[in-house]
């Protein structure tokens, strides 16, 4: 499908690595045309120009960046070189050195470790670092020992280990574990307007709301997604954290999501996911925003893809309103709990918005004599 050129700009602004070769922008001041992720500054929108190639804007008299290099053909789009190289990072038992990653996927170091932290907002290194930290808190959660999870995880000794493990787990490994294994959840199911809803908590607050139509395959995912952890049913007569969260997400359609933000959260997930999450909350209530926009927000214009990662892994429906994330063109994409929860969530949402304005711009009206 050809893009509009307002899709287009919006591609120019997220830096979408993904447009590359599909087309390029000319800036009549400057003589110059670029890829769309051109890492220069952005120039006013009045003074851009699209073509499908570069041989199109170079007939109209328009000059190659030189910091881009847009006539210089690549067969494998960068983002693409990025994901492999993170593959073959994932699939080693042990830290890889830059050189030989870059190597891996045909690009000088220099160029790869710039091309990785511009797509991932990581290092290589940091990456690995990352990478190694998940594995050691997935296997202290599962249950094995701290020498087996740490030598599972892709540390080559346990000096590194030492080095990391407060960084990582906020805590030693044997703490970890220990904390692990005794940690409870707890857990009750109503009704809500969009179907059944699972709301757990923890001693820190609210740590999932999952929607869906039956009560034991809301408790059978619950589980899945807390393994190691005791999930256990609540009585609402006795828990008021959770008795408050299900009736106020059942009124959700008449009263808005304003005094949701008043629940304690114990929001669970990487750093990025976090990083994502805290600004899907700036959304406001009857807005949407795109995964490009949200991904430059976050100072990751090249990162949508992750950023579309960390909207399907929230745990929290509703609460973080992940369903206000579409698609540049307009669509839904999807959606953990299906695209037609989210469609009536967001047409919800705007009528909501709507009667809102209405009645406050009657009773702002004055009178008529």
């Amino acid at each position: 499908m050809q893009l509009s050129d307002e899709q287009r700009w919006q591609a120019v602004q997220a830096r979408d690595t993904r447009q590359d070769g599909k087309f390029v922008f000319a800036v009549i001041t400057t003589g110059i045309f670029c890829r769309p992720s051109c890492p220069a500054r952005h120039p006013l929108r009045e003074n851009v120009r699209f073509f499908p190639d570069a041989g199109a804007a170079q007939e109209q008299g328009f000059r190659p960046c030189k910091r881009c290099q847009p006539t210089k053909h690549d067969a494998t789009p960068v983002v693409e070189r990025i994901r492999l190289a993170c593959r073959k990072m994932s699939e080693s038992d042990k830290p890889l050195p830059l050189a030989a990653v870059a190597q891996a996927v045909s690009l000088s170091p220099y160029h790869f470790h710039r091309q990785f932290k511009a797509v991932t907002g990581l290092t290589p290194a940091a990456w690995q670092r990352a990478l190694r930290a998940q594995r050691l808190r997935e296997g202290l959660v599962a249950g094995k020992t701290v020498t087996q999870a740490v030598l599972d995880a892709g540390f080559n000794s346990f000096s590194p280990y030492y080095r990391q493990a407060p960084e990582a787990l906020g805590m030693t490994g044997k703490q970890f574990r220990q904390k692990s294994a005794r940690q409870s959840l707890y857990w009750a199911v109503g009704e809500t307007p969009l179907g059944r809803c699972l709301v757990a908590r923890s001693e820190l607050g609210i740590c999932a709301v999952l929607l869906g139509e039956r009560d034991t395959e809301l408790a059978i995912e619950l589980h899945g997604l807390f393994p190691a952890t005791q999930c256990l049913p609540a009585d609402l007569a006795q828990d008021p954290l959770l008795y408050q969260a299900l009736e106020r997400l059942a009124e959700l359609q008449t009263k808005g999501d304003a005094f949701l933000a008043q629940l304690p959260l114990d929001i669970r997930g990487t750093v990025f996911q976090q990083q994502v999450w805290q600004q899907l909350l700036r959304i406001p209530y009857g807005e949407t925003r795109t995964y490009q926009q949200v991904a430059a927000e976050i100072g990751r214009p090249a990162a949508v893809r992750a950023v579309a990662s960390a909207c399907a892994a929230n745990k929290l429906a509703l609460i973080i309103p992940c369903h206000r994330v579409v698609r540049h063109d307009g669509l839904l994409a999807g959606y953990r709990w299906g695209v037609a929860r989210k469609a009536a969530l967001l047409a919800q949402e705007r009528s909501h918005k709507q009667n809102t304005q209405l009645e406050e711009e009657s009773v702002d009206e004055p009178v008529r004599r």
